[in-house]
This record gives C-alpha cells, sequence and structure tokens, in this order.
C-alpha cells in the first residue's frame, strides 16, 4: 500500500494553491511586475516569512502565477470549446468562450494573457517574458490547428491561410477585450462576436457556413 501524504504536505500544497489563485487575480490588474510577497501577505493575511517558503524568488513566484493563469485558461476557455467538436464548430466555439470568459470575469482585470503580452512586450528577454510568449503561442497554435481541421474537413474553402484566420481572430478577442474594460461596455463583446463571425462565414464553404450560429 502507498503512504497517505502528510498532512503537512497536503496543506502546504492547498496553502500555495490558494496564492496563486490570488497572485493571478491580483496580476491581471496591476500586472506581473505588481506581485510581491509583501502584497501577498496582506491579501492573504500571511506572513511574509510564511509566505516565501513557498517561494524563493520574485522571479519564481511569477512564473508560478504564469502557470495557474494557464491552468485556469485551460479550464475555461479551450476545454469547453474542444468538447463542442471540431472544425468551425470548435473554431467559431473557442472565439466564444474567450468571449465569455472576459464577460465572466474569469479574472478580474481581463484576459490575463492581453495583461501581461502588454505589460511585457516590449521588455528585454527573460524567462517570464518567454514564458508569456510561448503560452501565446500555445493559444494561436490552438486556433490554427481548428482552422486546419475546418479546412481538411471541407468546411472551410481550399485557398484559407489558418494561421492568418487565427490571427485575424484573436485580433477581434483582443480588441473586445481590452474596449470591454475600458468603456465597461458589453457592447464591444457583441461587436466581436459579429465580427468573428463576419470573418469565418467569408472563409466558409456551405458546408461549413451552416455550421456557424446564427447572425444576429
Amino acid at each position: 500500500n502507498r503512504p497517505m501524504p502528510r498532512r503537512s504536505t497536503i496543506h502546504g500544497t492547498k496553502t500555495r494553491d490558494a496564492i496563486l489563485r490570488t497572485a493571478a487575480d491580483v496580476a491581471s490588474v496591476d500586472g506581473l511586475d505588481g506581485l510581491s510577497i509583501g502584497r501577498l501577505a496582506t491579501e492573504l493575511a500571511m506572513s511574509k516569512s510564511g509566505l516565501f517558503a513557498h517561494f524563493g524568488s520574485k522571479e519564481e513566484l511569477q512564473l508560478a502565477t504564469i502557470e495557474e493563469a494557464r491552468q485556469r485558461y485551460v479550464r475555461e476557455v479551450i476545454t469547453p470549446a474542444h468538447a463542442s467538436g471540431s472544425g468551425v464548430t470548435r473554431l467559431s466555439a473557442l472565439c466564444e468562450s474567450f468571449l465569455s470568459y472576459i464577460e465572466r470575469a474569469v479574472f478580474p482585470g481581463g484576459c490575463f494573457f492581453a495583461s501581461a503580452m502588454a505589460e511585457f512586450d516590449s521588455k528585454a528577454p527573460s524567462p517570464v517574458r518567454d514564458r508569456i510568449a510561448q503560452c501565446q503561442d500555445q493559444w494561436m497554435n490552438t486556433l490554427e490547428r481548428a482552422a486546419q481541421d475546418a479546412r481538411a474537413q471541407g468546411e472551410l474553402r481550399p485557398g484559407s491561410d489558418p494561421r492568418q484566420l487565427a490571427f485575424e481572430l484573436e485580433a477581434a478577442l483582443l480588441s473586445a477585450n481590452w474596449y470591454f474594460h475600458l468603456y465597461t461596455d458589453a457592447t464591444y463583446l457583441n461587436r466581436a462576436r459579429t465580427a468573428v463571425r463576419a470573418r469565418l462565414a467569408s472563409e466558409a464553404t456551405p458546408t461549413g457556413l451552416r455550421l456557424l450560429p446564427p447572425a444576429d
């Protein structure tokens, strides 16, 4: 029989998870550079020494926070969309899942990765910047693969460019995120939905067109 985990280990894991959930929420509003042991200790009513025991450096804390955000993004955006089907159906669902994730305030500051990109895009290369770029590339690859599948299934035109389509869809989604939060106006989410459907319809075959949600 495998030994039961020690209670102190289980408690330590739960504490670390709680720290990272809070850290991801804080970073979505104040940025990853806004994270500090002191700030999180105040938020969580913990001692600095107790919190520091889980993370040996600010960079380690930032990288762990990015991974927490990535896992939350997968749960809230990618997994539900993948359950919807494949091809055009999945591509449309990925975009809708992203807009729903914004609307439901999964992160209080909007899309964690949109905020992180804006914060680090002009900074010197670093492990934190590189990890943000990797996560964003994974998302773009997810959109691109769905578009490739849709083309292979005859739902998009044979000449459709999956990477270009993914880029244009992402542009609409990011714009919706920023305008929605700047103006606190859900109209911008609906504008993005209209833009996404129109862009997909422009590339769709008659088969793919029937799979798109109805236009408003």
